[in-house]
C-alpha cells in the first residue's frame, strides 16, 4: 500500500500543494477541470496504483473554489463534510428536483447526489487544520454567476460553505475503489455575480499551500 493522493483541477493548485509538502508518501497530481474529467482521471490512477499492488490509503480532493458569503471568507480554508453534485438532477416548475427525488431504482443512483467525506479522514484534517470551516461543498459544472443562482443554492443547501468543480467525481471514483475521501479547499472568491476584481488568487494559493501540511 501506498500513501495518500491528492488530486487538483489545474497545475497551479498542485504546485500550492507541493509547495506545503516535504513527504514522499503523497502524490499530487493535477487532473482536469470540472467533475467528468476530475472523476475519470482519479479512477484510472486508482486503477492503475491497485494493479501494482499499490493502492493508495486515501484520495483528497483539492484546491481553490467560491464561498458563501456570511458563512466563510476569502482566504479561509474548508474542509468538506460531503461532495455534493448540486446540478445532478432536473428542473421543474416548482424548482430543481435533485436526482436523489426523482424515483430511480438504487442501482441506477449509485453514490446519488452527495458523498460524505471519510469520518477518520477528516478527523486527521480537522486535528491538523483546527481553524478550518467544516461543511458541504458544492460540486457545480457551471459555475454560479448570478445572485439568484447563489440565493437558490444558498437557500438548496444550508451546511454549505463552498463551490467548486471537482470534488463529487472524485469523490465518486474513491467510493467505487472503496478508497477513503476527503475534500479540501481554500476560498478565492466570493459566489455571486462575476467580479474578478473581487478575486483573490494569491492569497487562496497561500492559504493552500498553508493547508497542506495537514495533507502529511
Amino acid at each position: 500500500m501506498t500513501g495518500l493522493l491528492v488530486v487538483t483541477a489545474v497545475s497551479a493548485e498542485a504546485e500550492a500543494v507541493r509547495a506545503g509538502l516535504d513527504d514522499q508518501a503523497v502524490t499530487v497530481l493535477p487532473v482536469g477541470v470540472g467533475p467528468a474529467a476530475a472523476g475519470a482521471a482519479t479512477a484510472r490512477l486508482l486503477a492503475l496504483a491497485e494493479a501494482a499492488g499499490r493502492p493508495y490509503r486515501g484520495v483528497v480532493s483539492a484546491g481553490i473554489g467560491g464561498g458563501f458569503v456570511g458563512r466563510v471568507a476569502v482566504g479561509d480554508t474548508v474542509l468538506a463534510t460531503r461532495s455534493v453534485a448540486a446540478d445532478l438532477g432536473a428542473e421543474s416548475p416548482e424548482g430543481f428536483i435533485p436526482v436523489d427525488e426523482l424515483g430511480m431504482p438504487p442501482e441506477l443512483l449509485g453514490v446519488g447526489n452527495a458523498v460524505p467525506a471519510d469520518p477518520g479522514l477528516l478527523a486527521a484534517l480537522r486535528t491538523a487544520l483546527p481553524g478550518a470551516s467544516v461543511g458541504a461543498v458544492l460540486t457545480v459544472s457551471t459555475v454560479t454567476g448570478t445572485a439568484a443562482g447563489t440565493d437558490a443554492l444558498a437557500q438548496r443547501h444550508p451546511d454549505a460553505v463552498v463551490e467548486a468543480m471537482e470534488g463529487y467525481g472524485v469523490a465518486v471514483a474513491a467510493a467505487q475503489a472503496g478508497v477513503p475521501f476527503a475534500e479540501l479547499r481554500t476560498v478565492s472568491n466570493p459566489i455571486g455575480p462575476r467580479d474578478r476584481g473581487a478575486w483573490r488568487m494569491k492569497e487562496a494559493f497561500a492559504a493552500l499551500t498553508e493547508a497542506a501540511h495537514a495533507l502529511r
